[in-house]
């Protein structure tokens, strides 16, 4: 088996177990991103208290909405990607042993190389999976109506009743899937994928700062120990999650944008709550 499809393997592995603990998260989170209700947004509700609404509201089954297309979509994003990560990365090994055999560099791949690979392999993971994220953003922001925030038969008119009578369809996958060639053909499916694909920089990012600080950190080390460099796994673990939290502050607004442009656009004529593209950026 080559090292491409272990790491493949492995990747996939490694993203459906976190997306199993952390998707109700995700929902929510999803559903924050793409609220365009004014009186809701101003009451900012937290994490916990609108997971608790959803609960009281929905059902525990909607925090899990989209589940399946999801881990179907963790399972290909980290499979994809770990995959041509390592092609790119073997490749990337390759003309650095060529250059060095003609006396160019030392035969490794250097910092700006790793950021390329990383790059190449995110926007080609980009390209070919996001259909399956539009359709888990379309469940994840489905809502469904309570009974009590239902209005009472006694003020719906006749014709209204019988309509309320039909239980509307499921909302599963394939209903997805259809409204959403319906609403904008094949191209409906990479919705929102231009701010993603600009959201792989976030990695580079992490990256960056995590040398920067881990520099910072080793120098200050080595002046108060005499020379001793040495950091523990736990400094490690810190560096890493500040660099992870810098990185995404940058690109929140992104995945904001990307989230709207993905969920089913308002039927209601009013064009604050329609994104179109690009358009979202205004004169950008």
């Amino acid at each position: 088996m080559s090292d491409a499809l272990i790491n493949g393997l492995a990747g996939a592995g490694g993203g459906i177990i976190a997306q199993l603990i952390t998707y109700p998260l995700q929902t929510v989170n999803t559903r924050q991103q793409t609220e365009r209700d004014e009186k809701k947004v101003k009451r900012k509700h937290g994490t916990l208290e609108q997971m608790c609404q959803v609960v009281k509201n929905e059902g525990w089954g909607r925090l899990y909405s989209g589940l399946a297309p999801s881990i179907v979509g963790t399972a290909c994003s980290q499979g994809v990607y770990y995959y041509f990560y390592q092609i790119f990365r073997d490749r990337a090994e390759a003309i650095a042993r060529e250059n060095k055999r003609n006396g160019i560099g030392d035969g490794s791949v250097g910092m700006l190389s790793s950021l390329v690979v990383a790059a190449l392999s995110g926007c080609t993971n980009v390209l070919l999976t996001n259909p399956i994220w539009v359709v888990v953003t379309r469940m994840q922001t489905h809502t469904k109506n309570s009974k009590k925030s239902q209005p009472s038969h006694s003020s719906i008119a006749p014709d209204e009743k019988a309509l309320d009578s039909l239980e509307c369809p499921p909302y599963g996958t394939g209903h997805v899937i259809q409204e959403l060639y319906d609403e904008a053909g094949i191209w409906g499916f990479w919705k929102g994928v231009f701010p993603t694909l600009i959201m792989v920089s976030n990695p580079s990012m992490q990256f960056m700062l995590y040398e920067t600080m881990l520099k910072k950190l080793k120098r200050k080390r080595a002046l108060v120990k005499q020379g001793d460099t040495r950091v523990t796994a736990l400094e490690v673990f810190l560096l890493g999650a500040l660099a992870k939290l810098g990185a995404t502050v940058v690109t929140y607004p992104l995945l904001v944008v990307k989230s709207r442009l993905q969920a089913k656009q308002s039927t209601t004529g009013d064009k604050r709550h329609h994104y179109e593209g690009l358009n979202y950026f205004g004169d950008f």
